[in-house]
């Protein structure tokens, strides 16, 4: 039946009965309740209604109510059917009211209830004890406290205030709304309280956290049911009381599915995952009932535990019960099994799947991501019916994981064009991506939007800023945002210590150190790699070996590869080598190739070719594809004029398929990341790069320049050698960003690779004949040019 359809007989209705009267009832109480119990369909309603109107029996308000009651259960008839009938009742009572108001709730109509008391109120009709809970649940829905109030004034001048299920909605109501002052009130003063009022203002209590107050209403029940055990196993969840969890599930006397799957919550929550299998297990072995909600947990576990074989035995459970069809555990599946690496199950349950929401296809979508099924991912993501930010920010993630930065901020374009809003975790993705890409432009573009949208700056986010501010050189901007941001964690300081020292704030570094300890916060490992780093960069070998007996000594942490590798680059720098070699034969764990190589090209540094010698040999017998290890031994070789020998590291390379790694840097200039490497010309504007380099030439040897030809290792004449300086990567790269910016921008670059001495000499001329500051930013750390200094001071 539709509402046309009802009009139509309302109207014929009353045509009828303007042109004869009905003289005879066909109807009565006892046929229309007998009718109204076998009424199965829409024609029958029909017929009932018509023949109550048509006899008159409509008037009589009972039968009326009745028949308004029977409409109202029915979910598939819309409720302004019963409007209908309700607007041709005469006699209108409180039940035919209670019933309206109750429909219109059920049918999240809210607002339409309230309507139905105001009109109670204007024809004065009368209200019950039913009518206040129905008009309370309908404020509770809407969050209306204000309206809920008033209902509260009309409760307590109608009576009803000592009515305990009206208490109990009262008390709901204000739980719901976060006002827990007068959802005790009411309680504190409630004549009469039954298990539905405690549960009420303990649910309250649990819904705001609120550990303490929880606790005392719950030891104040005298019969603690079940279901206000397991609200409190899952408080104890949410806020890390494992163990008190634990305890309240064993006091239990009779658990249920939700005592069982609240516990595993718990523990899942806290990434206790083994936990919270092993319960898993021992409900199953009980013989309980699982439903959706405890598989998608335990599944859950599962994926943070790479445990495919019990995943799969969970699978065939959810079969067996037969809810596989369910969307959510289809979603927990495809994470569960993409999670372990199985991705082609994933594939296959995402294809079987009849249902597939948003959560589906971000799913999978994160699953082919997380296997390195990159095209696969973007295959996917491009077919998706509808977009929403979770699935951009799985796509910019995962681009910024795979190290595709372009690709990250390229997709980051595309969605700001999409007219999709970013949340913090694509903006902590973007921001890597322009870290790595040393795209400040963009990185200030972001942070400006961040502000200007209103995000809180959470501890990842303001990290994340920080860190890109000093990997860009811009200490000024990183320090501005520590010292806003609210919370601070460890990640936050050590992102500030490690960006000073690269930076070549080395006291600064150290003394923010110092702070971080005066504020409460301990240093972990990653502390300790930023302070013996901000020592190396500075050769302070005192403070080293201090900062190096604190860690054991003061924070019981014991020093792992890195740090023993910081040591040895610190005691090479200083030209300490025997020592620093000492100190690798004494690690308790095997040298890295990253701390060999810092004592192989500390051995370069001076010139110490019997040791680097012996060191490289080694070296390449252990790491015979490493690149970096043939190259700093050809160089040391070239060094000596040992060109029979560079030949002969050169033919091994190539007999073993090394191939160096190019040297290439980047800069920035409006919004366009640009990349030179190093004797190329493949770039727009290599014409007018070739005439600023030698303008650059020129303006050099005029200030006394003269390039280091030591750095080429090769047997070529020396005007082809100083021709094959001018174009290593960062000079191609400051000669565009001469061309390509104005005074006073910065010229920033990053670079693969250690800048050469040749490049820090001839950066620090250029920076004073062109009145530039020049950022160059190598594998290690930051060299700050500026009026033919360097803020390295020479030591790098």
């Amino acid at each position: 039946m539709c509402l046309v359809q009802l009009k139509h007989i309302f109207s014929a209705v009353r045509l009828i009965s303007n042109h004869r009267t009905v003289s005879k009832t066909t109807i009565n109480l006892s046929v229309l309740e007998t009718h109204l119990q076998q009424c199965q369909d829409f024609k029958k309603s029909k017929q009932i209604l018509s023949q109550m109107i048509l006899t008159g029996f409509i008037k009589d308000t009972f039968a009326a109510s009745r028949l308004v009651k029977f409409f109202t259960d029915i979910p598939f008839i819309h409720v302004d059917y019963s409007l209908q009938i309700f607007n041709v009742i005469e006699n209108l009572n409180v039940f035919i009211y209670n019933t309206m108001m109750k429909a219109y709730i059920q049918r999240n109509y809210p607002q339409k209830a309230i309507h139905f008391y105001k009109l109670m109120l204007e024809r004065k009709e009368g209200s019950d004890n039913y009518t206040y809970p129905i008009l309370v649940k309908a404020c509770t829905i809407r969050l209306s406290q204000f309206e809920g109030k008033q209902m509260h004034d009309h409760i307590f001048k109608m009576g009803f205030d000592s009515d305990v299920y009206v208490q109990n909605t009262l008390i709901n109501m204000y739980a719901v709304c976060e006002n827990l002052i007068d959802a005790r009130k009411v309680f504190d003063e409630s004549p009469v309280v039954d298990s539905v009022t405690w549960n009420s203002i303990l649910a309250g209590y649990i819904r705001m956290a609120d550990v303490e107050e929880a606790k005392y209403i719950y030891h104040q029940m005298q019969e603690k049911n079940t279901i206000a055990s397991n609200s409190m196993i899952v408080l104890f969840g949410k806020t890390g009381l494992v163990e008190e969890a634990y305890q309240l599930f064993n006091e239990i006397p009779e658990k249920d599915m939700v005592s069982w799957s609240a516990l595993i919550s718990c523990y899942e929550q806290n990434e206790m995952y083994e936990e919270a299998l092993a319960i898993f297990i021992k409900m199953n072995a009980s013989r309980v009932m699982v439903d959706e909600v405890v598989v998608v947990t335990v599944l859950s576990a599962c994926s943070n535990l790479s445990v495919i074989h019990l995943g799969e035995l969970i699978h065939c459970l959810v079969v067996k019960i037969g809810i596989e069809s369910y969307v959510n555990l289809q979603n927990a599946l495809i994470h569960m099994y993409s999670s372990c690496g199985e991705i082609m199950s994933a594939q296959n349950l995402f294809n079987a799947a009849s249902q597939l929401d948003q959560i589906t296809w971000n799913s999978m979508i994160s699953g082919y991501m997380k296997c390195g099924s990159v095209e696969n991912a973007k295959a996917l993501f491009e077919s998706m019916p509808e977009k929403d930010v979770v699935s951009w920010s799985v796509m910019i993630s995962g681009y910024a994981q795979r190290d595709c930065f372009s690709k990250t901020l390229a997709l980051f374009q595309e969605m700001r064009l999409s007219g999709i809003k970013p949340d913090e975790t694509t903006l902590v993705s973007v921001i890597s991506a322009c870290t790595h890409l040393s795209a400040l432009d963009l990185g200030k573009w972001i942070h400006a939007y961040i502000r200007k949208s209103g995000l809180k700056v959470n501890k990842l986010l303001g990290t994340t800023l920080v860190d890109m501010y000093m990997k860009c050189g811009c200490m000024e901007n990183a320090l501005e945002i520590f010292h806003e941001m609210a919370e601070k964690g460890t990640s936050t300081w050590n992102a500030l210590i490690l960006g000073l020292a690269m930076n070549g704030y080395t006291e600064k570094s150290l003394d923010m150190c110092s702070e971080m300890k005066t504020c409460g916060v301990a240093p972990n490992e990653i502390t300790f790699v930023a302070v013996l780093g901000a020592c190396r960069h500075m050769g302070l070998v005192d403070e080293g070996r201090r900062q190096f007996d604190s860690m054991t000594r003061e924070y019981k942490i014991e020093p792992n590869v890195k740090h023993y590798g910081c040591m040895v680059d610190l005691l090479g720098r200083a030209g300490m080598l025997k020592e620093a070699e000492e100190l690798i034969e004494s690690m308790p764990m095997a040298p890295d190739v990253a701390t060999w190589g810092a004592l192989l090209g500390a051995c370069k540094k001076h010139s110490n070719h019997d040791m680097g010698e012996r060191i490289g040999r080694k070296l390449i017998e252990l790491e015979p594809d490493h690149d970096g290890f043939h190259v700093l031994l050809s160089n040391l070789y070239a060094s000596r004029g040992n060109w029979d020998d560079v030949l002969q590291i050169r033919g091994m390379m190539m007999q073993h398929g090394v191939v160096k790694n190019p040297g290439c840097s980047m800069i920035e200039a409006n919004g366009v990341i640009h990349e030179f490497l190093a004797g190329h010309k493949t770039h727009p504007l290599t014409n007018e790069i070739e005439d600023k380099l030698d303008e650059i030439a020129k303006k050099l040897k005029m200030e006394g320049y003269t390039p280091d030809t030591n750095e080429i290792s090769l047997d070529i004449d020396e005007e082809e050698k100083e021709s094959t300086l001018y174009r290593h990567s960062e000079k191609l790269a400051i000669a565009f960003g001469l061309i390509a910016t104005g005074a006073p921008t910065p010229i920033r670059i990053i670079k693969n690779l250690r800048i050469c001495n040749d490049c820090h000499t001839a950066s620090k001329f250029i920076s004073k004949a062109f009145g530039r500051v020049i950022v160059i930013r190598d594998r290690h750390r930051f060299h700050h040019f500026n009026q033919g200094l360097c803020s390295c001071r020479d030591y790098w």
